[in-house]
């Protein structure tokens, strides 16, 4: 039984285990054969009983140069939660502060544009923002005294991040990842903040990543929190978003859905249908390794992110290659491994629509494609993808 990050007692309960896992930001030369000890690293998820974080139980392994890039779901979703916070009176005074994500990404900008500038050193800021930064502290209450303490006296925390509840309930298992070391429902996160002097006062929902939450948190309590805040309460509470046995449902999703997507890929094989992917994420690592992927299945997986290209999905044999070198290999089916992206990508690569696959269930019987399929003479129209519904439907950014 580990020590619970948050708030330091040793009541945690494990309630998701992957075994051992490849590392999913180390991204080999496709050049180099893949060998046992990539999928060396244990992967499990602990939940405390007492304050109700779920968190990475161990890590071992080490950080490697980030090389996502930021999709344009979450520069739209910044925008929108930036206008909102302004509208709202929460962009007060004339300093910001930003505690960054690894995985790149600022508000800075659209912040200074309304007026705010960072502090001189050592200085607490009026406003002070984390936008998916804090749940890459192993030390999860240090890092809310950090940030708690960069507040100035009568500033504001933002703190937005992708909600527990929703990884849950969407079974989202493969958000579980090394470096990301907790994961918060709003319940969660009230209680550790409380530990620092900081009070809720109010929240906003985005539907990115399937669910994501924006909080602002001040020194003071606010005379009645926002509704946002107590719907959002009281459906956690009617979930049981704290309790063991509900959050341990997400190994039974693993589990199943790992199944399911290599019984899809073996028929589309079988039926001599070519599946290529899109999307070398976090997430789509750690599907692929629990599903037991590999190039047979898979062809390729295309990424827009030049420093991902020319190398090999870790633990796989699965190269990543170019959006122009997808389109130009003409698949018959693309499993889009982060759903968030499908209006990018489809807008960038309309040479693939009706080639999407959103929901790998909505398509349990490949068959080869017909004659009106855009690469036969005939070159009518392909039907539309599936509808969007697939664990791990987000990290965009990871």
């Amino acid at each position: 039984m580990m020590r619970c990050r948050g708030c330091g007692c040793h009541d945690t309960d494990r309630v998701l285990d992957l075994g051992h896992v490849p590392a999913a930001d180390h991204f080999p030369l496709a050049s180099t054969p893949v060998s046992p000890d990539e999928a060396g690293h244990p992967l499990a998820m602990e939940l405390c009983r007492d304050c109700g974080l779920a968190q990475l139980a161990e890590d071992d392994t080490t950080a490697q140069e980030p090389r996502g890039i930021e999709p344009q779901a979450l520069r739209d979703q910044a925008d929108e939660a930036v206008r909102i916070l302004d509208g709202q009176g929460w962009l007060v005074g004339h300093t910001v502060v930003e505690f960054g994500s690894p995985h790149g990404g600022s508000w800075l900008p659209l912040l200074t544009d309304r007026g705010l500038r960072a502090p001189g050193r050592g200085t607490p800021g009026d406003v002070v923002i984390d936008c998916f930064g804090i749940m890459h502290e192993a030390d999860q209450h240090g890092a809310f005294e950090e940030r708690a303490a960069a507040v100035a006296p009568d500033g504001t925390l933002l703190i937005q991040f992708h909600s527990l509840h929703t990884i849950v309930r969407q079974e989202q298992w493969n958000a579980l990842r090394h470096k990301h070391f907790a994961y918060y429902s709003l319940t969660a996160l009230i209680r550790l903040l409380a530990q620092v002097g900081m009070h809720v006062v109010a929240a906003w929902e985005f539907p990115l990543y399937g669910g994501t939450v924006l909080v602002v948190a001040t020194r003071s309590p606010v005379e009645g929190t926002s509704s946002t805040v107590r719907r959002i309460l009281r459906t956690e509470s009617a979930f049981r978003i704290d309790s063991m046995t509900v959050v341990a449902q997400l190994q039974e999703s693993a589990d199943r859905q790992a199944r399911s997507l290599r019984a899809w890929l073996e028929s589309a094989a079988d039926a001599g249908v070519r599946v290529h992917a899109y999307g070398a994420s976090s997430r789509a690592v750690a599907l692929l390794h629990h599903a037991d992927i590999d190039r047979r299945l898979i062809a390729a997986v295309a990424d827009a992110s030049e420093a991902k290209q020319g190398r090999r999905m870790p633990g796989t044999d699965i190269p990543v290659v170019s959006p122009a070198e997808l389109v130009a290999a003409q698949p018959d089916r693309v499993l889009l491994t982060l759903p968030d992206l499908f209006p990018e990508v489809r807008q960038a690569l309309p040479d693939l629509e009706g080639r999407w696959v959103l929901d790998w269930a909505d398509d349990s019987h490949p068959r080869h494609p017909p004659d009106n399929h855009p690469h036969h003479p005939h070159g009518q129209s392909p039907a539309p993808p599936t509808r969007v519904q697939q664990p791990g439907s987000s990290a965009a950014r990871t």
